[in-house]
C-alpha cells in the first residue's frame, strides 16, 4: 500500500511569527515524524514574487524560514525540504498546466476577485490596475507545486481550500486530455488548528503589521506582548477568556490543564498586566531553546543552504522523471 503524499508550501514573505507557528509549523514538524507519510515542505520564493517583495526581504526570509522549521526540529531525514527555485521542473510543469487552464477559472480566483474588488472600491476605471500576470496565475504555480510531487493531502487553511480545488480541476481536464497522469489532490482542513490573533485583535498577519516575530529576544517579546489590546475591566472583575487575544495565545501554547488553571484566573479576575507577564513567560521559555539554535543557524547561512541543497535533490529525483514522462504524454518527446 502506497503512503499519503503530503505538501505543504511557506511563501517568503516575511519573518515567522507566533501565529505561523501554532497554525502550520509545529504541525508539519509533528508530521515530518510520522512514518506513515511522506512530507514535502518547501520555501516558495517564487510565490513570493507574485506580492512584489524587496529582493532583499524575498532572501532573508527564505533564511529565517528555513531557520526556523530546522530550529524547531524538522526531521529533514525523512520529510524532504527544499526550495522551489530550485526545483526547475516547477516553472516548466506551470507553463505545461498553463496551457490546460481556462481563463475562467482563473478568473474566479478569490486572489484575483479580490484585487479586482479592492479596484472598483476605490473608484478606479481599471479594475485590473496593478494587478500581475504572477498574482493571476498564481493558482496554476500552486498546482504546479502540488502536481509535481504527487500530493495526495495538501494542508491549508480555509482560505487557500479554492487554490487545492483549482488544482484538483486543472489535474482532472489534464488527465482527460493525456491520459492518467496526475494525482488528485485534496485540501486538509485542521479545524482544530490555531488561527492567532495579532496585537491589535485582528487575525494575525503581516499584512497587518500587527505579528510576534517567533523568535523576537526577550525584551522585544516582552514589548509586543505588553501592547496587546484587551478590554478596560479593572482587576478583580471577571473577565471572559474566549473574548481574549491574552488567552487564546496562551492556549495555543499550554496543555489543557494549564489553559484551564488560567481560565479560573480569569474568573477570579486576573489583571491584564499580570497575565500578559504570566504569556511572556510562559512563550518565552517554551521558544528559548529553539531560538538558541535559531540564532546559531541564522549566523551561519551556509548550514541553512546545504540542507536545502539536499533536501532540492531528493525533489528533483522525483521530479526529473516524472517531468519527462508529462512531457512525453503531451507531445514533447525525442525524434530518435
Amino acid at each position: 500500500m502506497s503512503k499519503d503524499i503530503y505538501l505543504t508550501g511557506i511563501t517568503t514573505t516575511g519573518t515567522p511569527h507566533i501565529g505561523n507557528y501554532v497554525g502550520a509549523i509545529r504541525p508539519g514538524i509533528e508530521a515530518s515524524r510520522d512514518a506513515a507519510i511522506q512530507n514535502y515542505y518547501f520555501l516558495a520564493d517564487y510565490h513570493a514574487l507574485a506580492k512584489n517583495e524587496d529582493p532583499d526581504n524575498i532572501s532573508r526570509s527564505t533564511l529565517e524560514i528555513a531557520a526556523a522549521w530546522m530550529a524547531l526540529g524538522l526531521d529533514t531525514e525523512h520529510a524532504v525540504f527544499y526550495r522551489q527555485s530550485d526545483i526547475p521542473e516547477i516553472p516548466e510543469l506551470t507553463w505545461i498546466l498553463t496551457s490546460m487552464t481556462a481563463k475562467g477559472l482563473m478568473n474566479r480566483a478569490h486572489s484575483y476577485k479580490a484585487a479586482v474588488q479592492a479596484n472598483l472600491d476605490s473608484g478606479d476605471s481599471d479594475a485590473d490596475k496593478g494587478i500581475t500576470m504572477a498574482l493571476y496565475s498564481y493558482p496554476i504555480l500552486m498546482a504546479a507545486d502540488i502536481l509535481m510531487f504527487k500530493s495526495s493531502k495538501v494542508p491549508v487553511g480555509r482560505d487557500q481550500k479554492q487554490h487545492v480545488e483549482m488544482a484538483r480541476d486543472v489535474a482532472q481536464r489534464f488527465n482527460h486530455h493525456y491520459g492518467d497522469v496526475f494525482v488528485l489532490p485534496d485540501p486538509v482542513i485542521d479545524d482544530s488548528t490555531a488561527v492567532l490573533s495579532g496585537l491589535d485583535g485582528r487575525k494575525m498577519s503581516k499584512s497587518y503589521n500587527n505579528t510576534i516575530p517567533l523568535f523576537a529576544d526577550e525584551k522585544r517579546l516582552r514589548k509586543l506582548i505588553m501592547k496587546i489590546k484587551t478590554n478596560s475591566l479593572e482587576p478583580g472583575e471577571p473577565k471572559d477568556p474566549d473574548d481574549s487575544t491574552l488567552f487564546d495565545m496562551y492556549r495555543a501554547f499550554a496543555t489543557e490543564e494549564e489553559s484551564a488553571e488560567i481560565r479560573q484566573r480569569y474568573a477570579d479576575g486576573i489583571a491584564w498586566g499580570e497575565m500578559k507577564q504570566v504569556l511572556f513567560e510562559y512563550i518565552n521559555e517554551h521558544i528559548k531553546p529553539a531560538r538558541d539554535e535559531y540564532d546559531r543557524l541564522i549566523a551561519d547561512p551556509a548550514v541553512v543552504e546545504a540542507e536545502l541543497r539536499k533536501g532540492a535533490d531528493r525533489a528533483r529525483a522525483v521530479s526529473a522523471p516524472f517531468l519527462d514522462k508529462i512531457r512525453s504524454a503531451i507531445g514533447i518527446r525525442r525524434l530518435g
